[in-house]
């Protein structure tokens, strides 16, 4: 049995899967296997995936339910202790599984791994930045302590015991976009997790990407599941309240008022900073110019969020 299962959702990424398929198979620690579930591409996706031959890869083709389903079914087929998730556009760096590794050997009674990221832009990569105090190598943090300003689990870039998922269930399938932080949001009621500050991962920009379509915004995550816990937990409510916060900027960004409101009042005001409270009364078109600033500044390497 491989040490790791690696779960590839694949859906209309053409120009991109080549890449991911081969900074897997080019891990210095190469005990596992690849679970790809090509959910009802129509392009070329998996002309290119089938262009591998290796023995390790496990194909699954279904119709297209969303990227939930389709983790959720590669969970299902996964054979080893410890799951691992890389999306289709997205690639490791070659020492990602070794480290992942290590990290499984050095705290064996944790559940949760994950390390640092950088960021592709349209000029050049840059690291994202975490509201987490570096002390050593690793670091066994709270979730929400340390994804105020990047999360400190990404999709790409982090490992879990299979035992976790019966606890805490998968992902939901009802959410189009946000579902992964949805997960995040209820392991990290549970467990910590075990960070390394080595970059181990890019998370790579597609105009494309379905969290970047305005037209799923009213099928993110609403929070509701949460809001008894929020009122005692004062760490998921400052978590939530920023998500809430960015939420209701891309409502008004689109012009949904009714969905702006939602956010917006769910937000506790005086637990966010002044600029936050400013960027909420900003009109859209001035908003659109702020976000242009970010775009270009981002691009050079200066800054790793529009509204951070």
């Amino acid at each position: 049995m491989a040490f790791f299962s690696v779960i590839i959702p694949l859906y209309n990424k053409e120009n991109f899967i080549e890449n991911t398929i081969k900074s897997v198979l080019n891990q210095t620690f190469q005990d596992f296997e690849i679970i790809v579930i090509n959910d009802g591409s129509t392009d070329k996706s998996e002309e290119k995936l089938l262009q591998f031959k290796d023995s390790r890869i496990q194909y699954f083709s279904k119709d297209n339910e969303g990227v939930s389903i389709a983790r959720n079914f590669g969970i299902e087929k996964a054979k080893s202790d410890f799951i691992t998730f890389l999306d289709a556009d997205d690639y490791w760096y070659p020492n990602f599984l070794k480290v992942m590794h290590e990290a499984i050997q050095l705290f064996p009674e944790q559940k949760v791994f994950s390390g640092a990221i950088e960021i592709e832009t349209s000029k050049k990569p840059f690291p994202a930045t975490y509201s987490i105090q570096k002390t050593g190598d690793f670091e066994l943090v709270n979730y929400f302590h340390g994804s105020l300003k990047t999360t400190a689990i990404c999709t790409s870039c982090a490992v879990f015991d299979k035992d976790l998922f019966k606890e805490i269930g998968v992902f939901d399938p009802k959410i189009k976009s946000g579902q992964d932080t949805d997960l995040w949001i209820r392991i990290g009621l549970i467990y910590p997790a075990v960070f390394s500050w080595k970059i181990l991962a890019r998370y790579v920009y597609d105009e494309n990407s379905l969290s970047k379509n305005n037209n799923f915004l009213n099928s993110k995550m609403d929070f509701s599941k949460f809001s008894e816990l929020e009122k005692t937990n004062t760490d998921l409510k400052l978590f939530l309240d920023l998500n809430r916060f960015s939420l209701a900027i891309k409502s008004k960004l689109v012009s949904d008022k009714a969905m702006f409101n939602y956010y917006y009042n769910g937000i506790d005001l005086k637990k966010i900073s002044f600029k936050k409270r400013f960027l909420l009364q900003l009109p859209p078109f001035f908003l659109q110019f702020l976000i242009q600033i970010k775009l270009k500044m981002a691009n050079l390497g200066i800054g790793s969020s529009v509204f951070k």
